[in-house]
């Protein structure tokens, strides 16, 4: 059994891969899957609190990231991939079924584990962005006939090309990701917000963090910065690169709506929220019909389980204990 109080860490062998996992307490089980460019690290603060709460918390370094296996293929990172690593570790667990929490790219892993295998998943908590149905044309070719075509995602899309840029000053890239104040370039619409200057890169969309919000420490960006200088950025560029050939895997599901007990929270200030996912936050209760909260946190910004722990826990562990 796993002591409430005392995080442990450990190798699973899940879904042909190893995940490297950080678990917490007793009881039911709760997934939470973390985003890019972060790690299971980025959950340090509901660990503990759904421990408390009666809850066997157990957070993944995902695939591809941190101490857990990242697979060489480019496309070993497809949705498909996602979820199954999430259900096998569920059977790995010696579970029957499990909620489970994303934030960032693990929440479209979260919502759709839950459209995928309802049996298993009982319940879903999204975080940052929104459930997005699929749409009726591959992604990165309606953004490029939006003329969108300098949009982060398609600069991801070569393989060197971010990894490059990112691994030149890891210190430095973590920092502004995590830490910047505020975008460098203020966009002219909602449509150009994350759309990356002419001949720039993804960074020079931020200002530089001289000093680090009160939320992050120097510690704590430091376990970030030295897990990243040792793996690199592409196991997690990878996921990026998979957006395509994941609309062409959702074609059984086209139409499908997410029916489980469902929580969204996100900050005010989060660009995914203020710019591409608006859409997919208002159309949320019509996508997902089994929707019980939206906790909109005012001022938070994208990092939003880091961000605003005390929020974010609360909202956690009411959701959890509603379910029954």
């Amino acid at each position: 059994m796993t002591d409430r109080t005392e995080a442990k860490h450990r190798d699973v062998a899940c879904n042909g891969i190893r995940l490297h996992i950080t678990e917490q307490g007793e009881g039911p089980l709760v997934l939470l899957c973390h985003g890019w460019p972060e790690l299971a690290f980025s959950w340090r603060h509901q660990l503990p609190a759904l421990a408390a709460a009666g809850f066997r918390a157990v957070a993944p370094d995902m695939r591809g990231f941190g101490r857990s296996d990242a697979p060489a293929d480019v496309q070993a990172y497809s949705l498909h991939h996602l979820v199954g690593d999430m259900v096998a570790l569920v059977a790995a667990l010696d579970a029957d079924e499990a909620v489970i929490v994303g934030h960032d790219w693990g929440a479209p892993v979260a919502w759709h584990a839950a459209l995928f295998r309802p049996d298993l998943f009982r319940a879903v908590v999204g975080m940052s962005v929104p459930h997005r149905p699929r749409g009726p044309a591959p992604p990165l070719a309606m953004l490029r006939a939006a003329g969108l075509d300098r949009f982060y995602w398609i600069y991801f899309q070569e393989p060197g090309v971010a990894e490059a840029e990112f691994e030149r000053d890891v210190a430095e890239t973590m920092r502004r990701i995590l830490g910047t104040p505020g975008p460098a370039i203020k966009p002219e619409t909602p449509d150009q917000i994350l759309v990356l200057p002419e001949g720039g890169g993804f960074l020079d969309l931020m200002q530089p963090a001289e000093t680090l919000p009160d939320w992050l420490s120097e510690e704590d960006l430091a376990v970030m910065v030295g897990e990243y200088r040792r793996t690199g950025f592409r196991g997690g560029l990878d996921y990026y690169r998979n957006i395509d050939r994941n609309w062409e895997f959702l074609a059984p599901w086209q139409g499908a709506v997410i029916r489980q007990p469902a929580l969204f929270v996100a900050g005010t200030r989060d660009p995914v929220i203020a710019g591409f996912g608006r859409r997919a936050l208002e159309q949320l209760p019509q996508n997902v019909p089994g929707l019980r909260h939206t906790l909109l946190i005012e001022g938070a910004g994208h990092w939003i389980q880091q961000e605003r722990p005390a929020e974010v826990n609360a909202a956690l562990v009411e959701f959890l204990r509603g379910l029954g």
